[in-house]
């Protein structure tokens, strides 16, 4: 009986792989970085585009307008007027995130002021058509939604921390939410894109770490924790001498993630890990109960 070995020719095909969705651009906690390719590309074919330069405001605090920006480039800044004429950072936005829907919802004036930091585009979207497109698209529906609530729990979790943590805390867990949302590979470190939440928390040592993709200033991260600027100048040194994070000029790096979500407490250490996935499809509730 013949030993020799079978040639490849006699050998099955190996099956064929099943192809891999292609990996999207934005966020995964951004609007768009949470929809299926399909719902997706019917949100970004509303409306029509647009371009701003840095400095340019998408939108103005207390004028009127009912249009929707669905960035799609760029990052933004949220900003309201103090009692002394200057503008508080309320929060910041980037591509895959969505500005201005509370006024498609309300037609009542902007409730904050939206500015470009450099170079963006975005879809500008007229209320009617908003408004239309989510009453007969269930899974842009359920995005939009989880959007809002996300905008309201990062408030809500400012307020807490103004009154009940102290300022290294505030901090800490301020860096870790701008690390897992816009953070991105920095060098030889663990991240895996930008802010696709992809990432361990951890430093190899060989100078990597998770870089915040947007620019901030210290008296703008001083504004976003309600602190002085001195102190939170001082706290990021601690942080840095410590081996968390490594600062310059309108730049941050974060060296160990892990460390720095203990110390911004165990509520927020979660944000390492990517969240659940929506539902594809939510259920809509019968006709004779939807609200008018």
């Amino acid at each position: 009986m013949s030993t020799a070995l079978r040639s490849p020719a006699h050998l099955p095909a190996p099956a064929a792989a099943a192809p891999r969705a292609p990996r999207s651009p934005w966020p995964d906690g951004s609007l768009l970085g949470s929809l299926d390719p399909d719902t997706r590309s019917r949100f970004m074919a509303l409306g029509r585009p647009v371009r701003f330069s840095g400095g340019e405001r998408l939108v103005r605090e207390g004028e009127p307008g009912t249009e929707a920006f669905l960035l799609l480039q760029g990052w933004f800044k949220v900003l309201a007027a103090m009692d002394d004429s200057r503008e508080a950072l309320l929060a910041v936005r980037s591509g895959g995130d969505i500005v201005g829907e509370l006024a498609c919802f309300d037609a009542q004036p902007r409730s904050a002021t939206v500015v470009a930091v450099g170079r963006g585009a975005a879809r500008l979207i007229g209320r009617q058509e908003f408004l239309g497109f989510l009453a007969v698209d269930d899974v842009a529906s359920h995005a939009v939604t989880r959007a809002v609530g996300g905008k309201l729990r990062w408030s809500t979790r400012r307020r807490q921390d103004f009154g009940g943590s102290d300022v290294l805390t505030r901090v800490a867990r301020l860096l870790v939410e701008l690390a897992c949302s816009y953070g991105h590979g920095h060098g030889h470190g663990h991240g895996h894109g930008h802010g696709h939440g992809h990432i361990d928390g951890h430093s190899d040592g060989t100078g990597g770490g998770i870089a915040i993709g947007v620019t901030l200033s210290q008296p703008e991260l001083a504004t976003l924790v309600g602190a002085s600027d001195p102190t939170v100048q001082r706290v990021l040194r601690s942080l840095r001498e410590d081996g968390m994070v490594d600062t310059g000029y309108r730049r941050i790096v974060v060296r160990d993630l892990a460390r720095l979500a203990a110390v911004a407490g165990a509520d927020v250490a979660a944000l390492i890990a990517p969240s659940p996935p929506a539902p594809a499809t939510p259920p809509r509730p019968p006709r004779s109960t939807r609200p008018t």
